[in-house]
């Protein structure tokens, strides 16, 4: 038992091998082309990546440097404070030395 098979079913399968083998390229090149610039966005984003941790990294130390501030800030009233009473406490001694004013 053998099975004749029309013509128009080989002519069918030429075409569609030819289409197969004409647009196999195409998808393949096409493809590569994708594969490449996923590839290159991915590298882009680990870039960005190292470049965003660094700048966190970086700008952690704000808020302790804005607590060094306000404690220089206090420590810089408290000086100037101690300041005053010195010289305060220099004139009162200054004032109450005996032969202040008298030739040696």
């Amino acid at each position: 038992m053998t099975f004749e098979v029309p013509a128009a079913v080989y002519a069918l399968w030429i075409i569609g091998l030819v289409v197969a083998v004409l647009v196999l390229p195409v998808v393949v090149s096409l493809l590569h082309r994708l594969w490449l610039d996923a590839h290159h966005i991915e590298r882009y984003v680990a870039e960005s990546l190292t470049a965003g941790l660094g700048v966190a990294g970086n700008t952690q130390h704000i808020s302790a440097l804005k607590q060094t501030i306000e404690a220089a800030t206090g420590i810089l009233t408290t000086a100037g404070a101690i300041n005053q009473h010195t010289e305060a406490i220099e004139q009162l001694l200054l004032s109450r030395a005996p032969g202040r004013g008298e030739p040696d």
